[in-house]
C-alpha cells in the first residue's frame, strides 16, 4: 500500500512561529481565475476548503497488482478508503500571531473557519439589527463560582494578546458566554478565530457539570 502526500497540505515549521504576516497566507489562498479576474482584475480570497490535507491511501495501479506486492505487504491491496490525518497546521491555530491590519472575512469565509475551532457559532445580526456578524460559545458551568473561575481563566490567557472577546460573562444560573469580533473590519477576522482556539487550550473540565452515572 503506497502514501501519498498532496502539495496543498500546509505545516509549520517544526520550530518558530511563523510570522504575523504569513497568517492569512496560513489560513487563506488566493484566487486568480479569469471570473475573479474579470471584476476589478483582483483575486478572490478564500478559505482553503480542506486544511486537513490529503494524506491516506490510495487504489493500487493495475501494474502494482501484477507484480503480486499485495502478498508482499501487510494489509489490504482493496484501498477504497481514504484516511485523513490532522496536518500540524489544524492542531497549532492557537499559536498563530495576530494578524496588526486584520481584513473583514466574508460569510463564506467564516464558515469554512467555523470548522477549525471547537463549541463556536456563527451569531447572525438579526434584520433591522445593526449589528455585525460574531463568534459565540456558550459553556454549561457547575455554578457560579465556577463561572467566575473559567471567565478569570480566559482573561487570562488572553492577556497581553490584543485581542480581547467583546463581550464575556457568567449569565446566571450556570452559564458562560464569549462573544467575538474585530470593530476595525466591522465583523469578524481572521483573528477571531485565533483567539478562539486560544480559549480552546483553556482546561475546562474541573469546572463543567458532573456527568451522572446510572447503575443498572
Amino acid at each position: 500500500m503506497a502514501l501519498m502526500l498532496s502539495p496543498a497540505a500546509t505545516f509549520f515549521p517544526v520550530a518558530g512561529k511563523p510570522s504575523a504576516a504569513a497568517t492569512r497566507s496560513l489560513l487563506f489562498t488566493t484566487s486568480s481565475s479569469s471570473s475573479s479576474k474579470g471584476r476589478g482584475g483582483r483575486g478572490k480570497v478564500v478559505a482553503m476548503a480542506d486544511i486537513l490535507g490529503d494524506f491516506g491511501a490510495r487504489d493500487p495501479f493495475p501494474e502494482e497488482i501484477a507484480s503480486n506486492f499485495g502478498e508482499k505487504t501487510l494489509g489490504n491491496v482493496d484501498t477504497l478508503h481514504r484516511i485523513l490525518i490532522p496536518t500540524l497546521s489544524v492542531l497549532s491555530l492557537s499559536r498563530v500571531p495576530l494578524d496588526a491590519h486584520p481584513a473583514p472575512l466574508s460569510e463564506e469565509d467564516a464558515r469554512r473557519l467555523l470548522f477549525k475551532v471547537v463549541g463556536w457559532r456563527l451569531l447572525f445580526p438579526t434584520k433591522g439589527d445593526s449589528d455585525v456578524l460574531k463568534l459565540e460559545c456558550v459553556w454549561k458551568v457547575r455554578d457560579q463560582a465556577c463561572g467566575d473561575e473559567l471567565v478569570a481563566r480566559i482573561n487570562k490567557a488572553l492577556d497581553g494578546a490584543g485581542h480581547a472577546p467583546a463581550a464575556l460573562s457568567f449569565e446566571p444560573p450556570n452559564q458562560v458566554r464569549a462573544q467575538l469580533y474585530t470593530p476595525s473590519v466591522g465583523g469578524l477576522s481572521a483573528n477571531d478565530f485565533i483567539i478562539a482556539a486560544r480559549i480552546d487550550q483553556i482546561n475546562t473540565k474541573d469546572l463543567l457539570p458532573k456527568k451522572r452515572v446510572w447503575a443498572c
